[in-house]
């Protein structure tokens, strides 16, 4: 077993430290990026909840709201999707970019479309091709653009946009030289465009020139979609979960992929092995009888990665709160106390770990939207500047788009993470049925204070009828009747001439009581 670990590891051979988890199961699928042994990326993709991000459907606008700029259309889901005016102009007639061949001659401008043309362009119950930019999170529908894209391994096709560009993160003079060259060289459709991916660094011209061809041949297939098929319709589906991995995240720098289920690594391997012979040569078939997430200590991370509060190596630690509009991350020293000499020292060590794990927690769960981060104080902007620029470097990583402002002078750094789909939060969990998602419930002096007010104006407003009221509870409750508030209770009988019985149920929820005619057992209204 040892020995079969050591070669799923990679162990004797010059290593990355990166390998790829796949653990298969019949409802779920997850994978998780470990990068020295430490969980950096995971993702999760059940089978009655498939991402539909960057899928393309064939569309029919159902209304037109002018007021916000927007128009719902219907894409085969129970709500609509909303699709915002700047994100309906059509991108081949927008003479917003001017656009020259490579061959050298000026194109001729298109008239100029704004928003305002947008409802004369597709009015209600008009066919739209759109492609999915952000799913369905909360009670809100997809958001969809008419700027379509499909993305290959190394090339992403704009079918409506014809500039060519290389990806920012490939920072190398040299290479983006190279690679410009490449560009020039594809045989790219008139009127399309195509953007050379961060993985297309060091890899050959006849890569890029296949990835083109199979993109060609699926927005072949969109194109004949449109034509034959009925709106609402999708036209072309984002792959899932096994094929975005090979996509995404197989790279020369990935020392391994080991998953647990043979045909997914048989797919896997036909996938790349006309690609890459050294990337199909890493991807492992997992046989262990020890589930593979607890063998290669994936398991633990997780567990410990989605808590609230999220210790540091340093000992301080940071605590994330989740709410529907803004992510709120409180730095705290913890442990770290360190001395009276070194204390500017020691809040540094501290909100440098907190911006590394900040920017790690925020691809570990897939949380978006407004961020604020509130780090310890400093007095020195030199530390300041410190923080900010490390925490901007492992943002880098980051698949999703993020913008970061320098710590004001409250303390804080705001931040924004692009947010495509639900948290991972959202899709692992559901409100508790007891606090409803506030994470408190009432305690039982707070529900006996209650509890007395209702028996008051329940007895006041019975007297004359009722004289033996049953009482139903939880039994938490109960006990505190029954020790601290006795009296009470017996003060109410005194004054009212009646009779209370308590009667405990375990089923009951904290917060609920039920006070009844103990004689006919109708419920009293108080």
């Amino acid at each position: 077993m040892l020995e079969t670990v050591k070669r799923l590891l990679g162990i004797g051979k010059k290593s990355t430290g990166i390998k790829l988890v796949i653990s298969c199961e019949k409802l779920e699928k997850r994978v998780a990026l470990l990068e020295n042994n430490k969980l950096e990326e995971y993702t999760i993709e059940r089978e009655t909840d498939r991402n539909i991000v960057g899928s393309i459907f064939k569309g029919k606008v159902r209304n037109i709201e002018s007021g916000i700029k927007a128009m719902f259309v219907d894409i085969g889901f129970e709500k609509n999707a909303f699709l915002q005016f700047w994100d309906a102009i059509p991108a081949a007639l927008d003479s917003g970019i001017e656009t020259i061949s490579r061959g050298g001659a000026q194109k001729k401008k298109a008239p100029r479309i704004t928003h305002k043309d947008v409802p004369n362009i597709y009015p209600v119950g008009s066919d739209v091709l759109v492609q999915v930019k952000k799913g369905p999170i909360s009670n809100k529908g997809p958001r969809i653009t008419t700027d379509i894209s499909l993305a290959g391994r190394y090339l992403v096709l704009m079918p409506f946009n014809d500039q060519f560009g290389i990806s920012r993160k490939i920072d190398d003079p040299k290479e983006r030289e190279r690679l410009r060259k490449i560009l020039r060289e594809l045989e790219v459709p008139e009127g399309m465009g195509v953007i050379m991916r961060t993985v297309g660094a060091g890899q050959r011209a006849r890569y890029f020139v296949r990835d083109l061809s199979l993109l060609l041949e699926q927005w072949a297939q969109v194109q004949k979609g449109m034509e034959e098929k009925q709106a609402p319709a999708c036209l072309f589906e984002e792959p899932d979960l096994i094929e975005r991995s090979v996509r995404d995240f197989l790279t020369d720098e990935v020392d391994a992929v080991i998953i647990d289920d043979a045909k997914s690594a048989e797919r896997m391997q036909d996938l790349v092995g006309h690609i890459s012979k050294r990337a199909k040569k890493s991807i492992q078939h997992y046989t262990g009888v020890q589930p593979i997430f607890e063998c290669f200590g994936v398991k633990a991370q997780i567990d410990a990665a989605f808590h609230r509060q999220v210790w540091l190596p340093c000992g301080g630690y940071i605590v994330i709160d989740e709410t529907e509009a803004m992510i709120a991350v409180d730095v705290n020293t913890g442990r770290n106390k360190g001395t009276k000499d070194n204390m500017d020292k020691t809040i540094l060590q501290t909100n440098l770990e907190a911006a590394e794990e900040i920017a790690r927690q925020l691809r570990l769960r897939n949380i978006g939207g407004l961020i604020v981060a509130d780090f310890i104080d400093m007095k020195n902007r030199k530390d300041q500047q410190a923080v900010y620029n490390h925490i901007r470097e492992r943002l880098k990583r980051d698949k999703a788009r993020t913008h970061v402002l320098p710590i004001s002078q409250l303390g804080l750094m705001e931040m924004t993470r692009q947010r495509a789909n639900e948290s991972l939060a959202s899709s692992i969990f559901i409100p508790c049925p007891h606090c409803s998602g506030k994470g408190m419930i009432k305690s039982p002096m707070t529900m006996s204070v209650e509890l007395q007010r209702a028996l008051h104006s329940v007895m006041r407003k019975h007297q004359e009828l009722v004289h033996e009221i049953r009482i139903t509870v939880h039994p938490d409750l109960l006990n505190r009747l029954r020790t601290e508030d006795e009296e009470h209770l017996i003060d109410i009988e005194r004054r009212y001439a009646g009779r209370l019985v308590f009667r405990a149920d375990p089923t009951f929820h904290q917060e609920k009581f039920v006070i009844a005619d103990a004689k006919t057992g109708e419920e009293l209204k108080y």
